[in-house]
């Protein structure tokens, strides 16, 4: 019953030791953000630069607006125990792109017409 006992407390404790290691990105200071593993004071400065216009609705938003985050990253950082209003990253079926910029590739010549 002891051994039962014990191991219960044990389980407990880390549960309570997850829950609390959990940093949601759009309370987190930066001594917050820079104790998840994956994160240092350039991505900290990047995810507060971000956040000042406004809080990050979504991982999807999160991906967007910080540069330097794509789908990868952001598993990693949600596995650490980064959060985006408490939801830990899910990976999508269809990755969730950044938007890429609008550069033209080179133009196609018109088709040669005879007479």
């Amino acid at each position: 019953m002891k051994v039962i006992k014990r191991l219960f407390a044990a389980v407990l404790a880390l549960a309570t030791t997850v829950v609390l290691a959990a940093v949601d990105v759009n309370n987190a200071s930066v001594a917050d953000l820079d104790s998840i593993k994956g994160i240092g004071p350039g991505t900290s400065a990047k995810i507060l630069g971000a956040r000042k216009s406004a809080k990050f609705k979504d991982w999807g938003d999160f991906i967007e607006r910080v540069p330097g985050i794509g789908d990868k990253r952001a598993a990693q950082l949600s596995a650490e125990g980064l959060t985006v209003y408490g939801n830990a990253f899910k990976p999508t079926a269809k990755p969730l792109a950044k938007k890429k910029s609008s550069v033209k590739t080179a133009e196609q010549k018109p088709a040669s017409t005879s007479k």
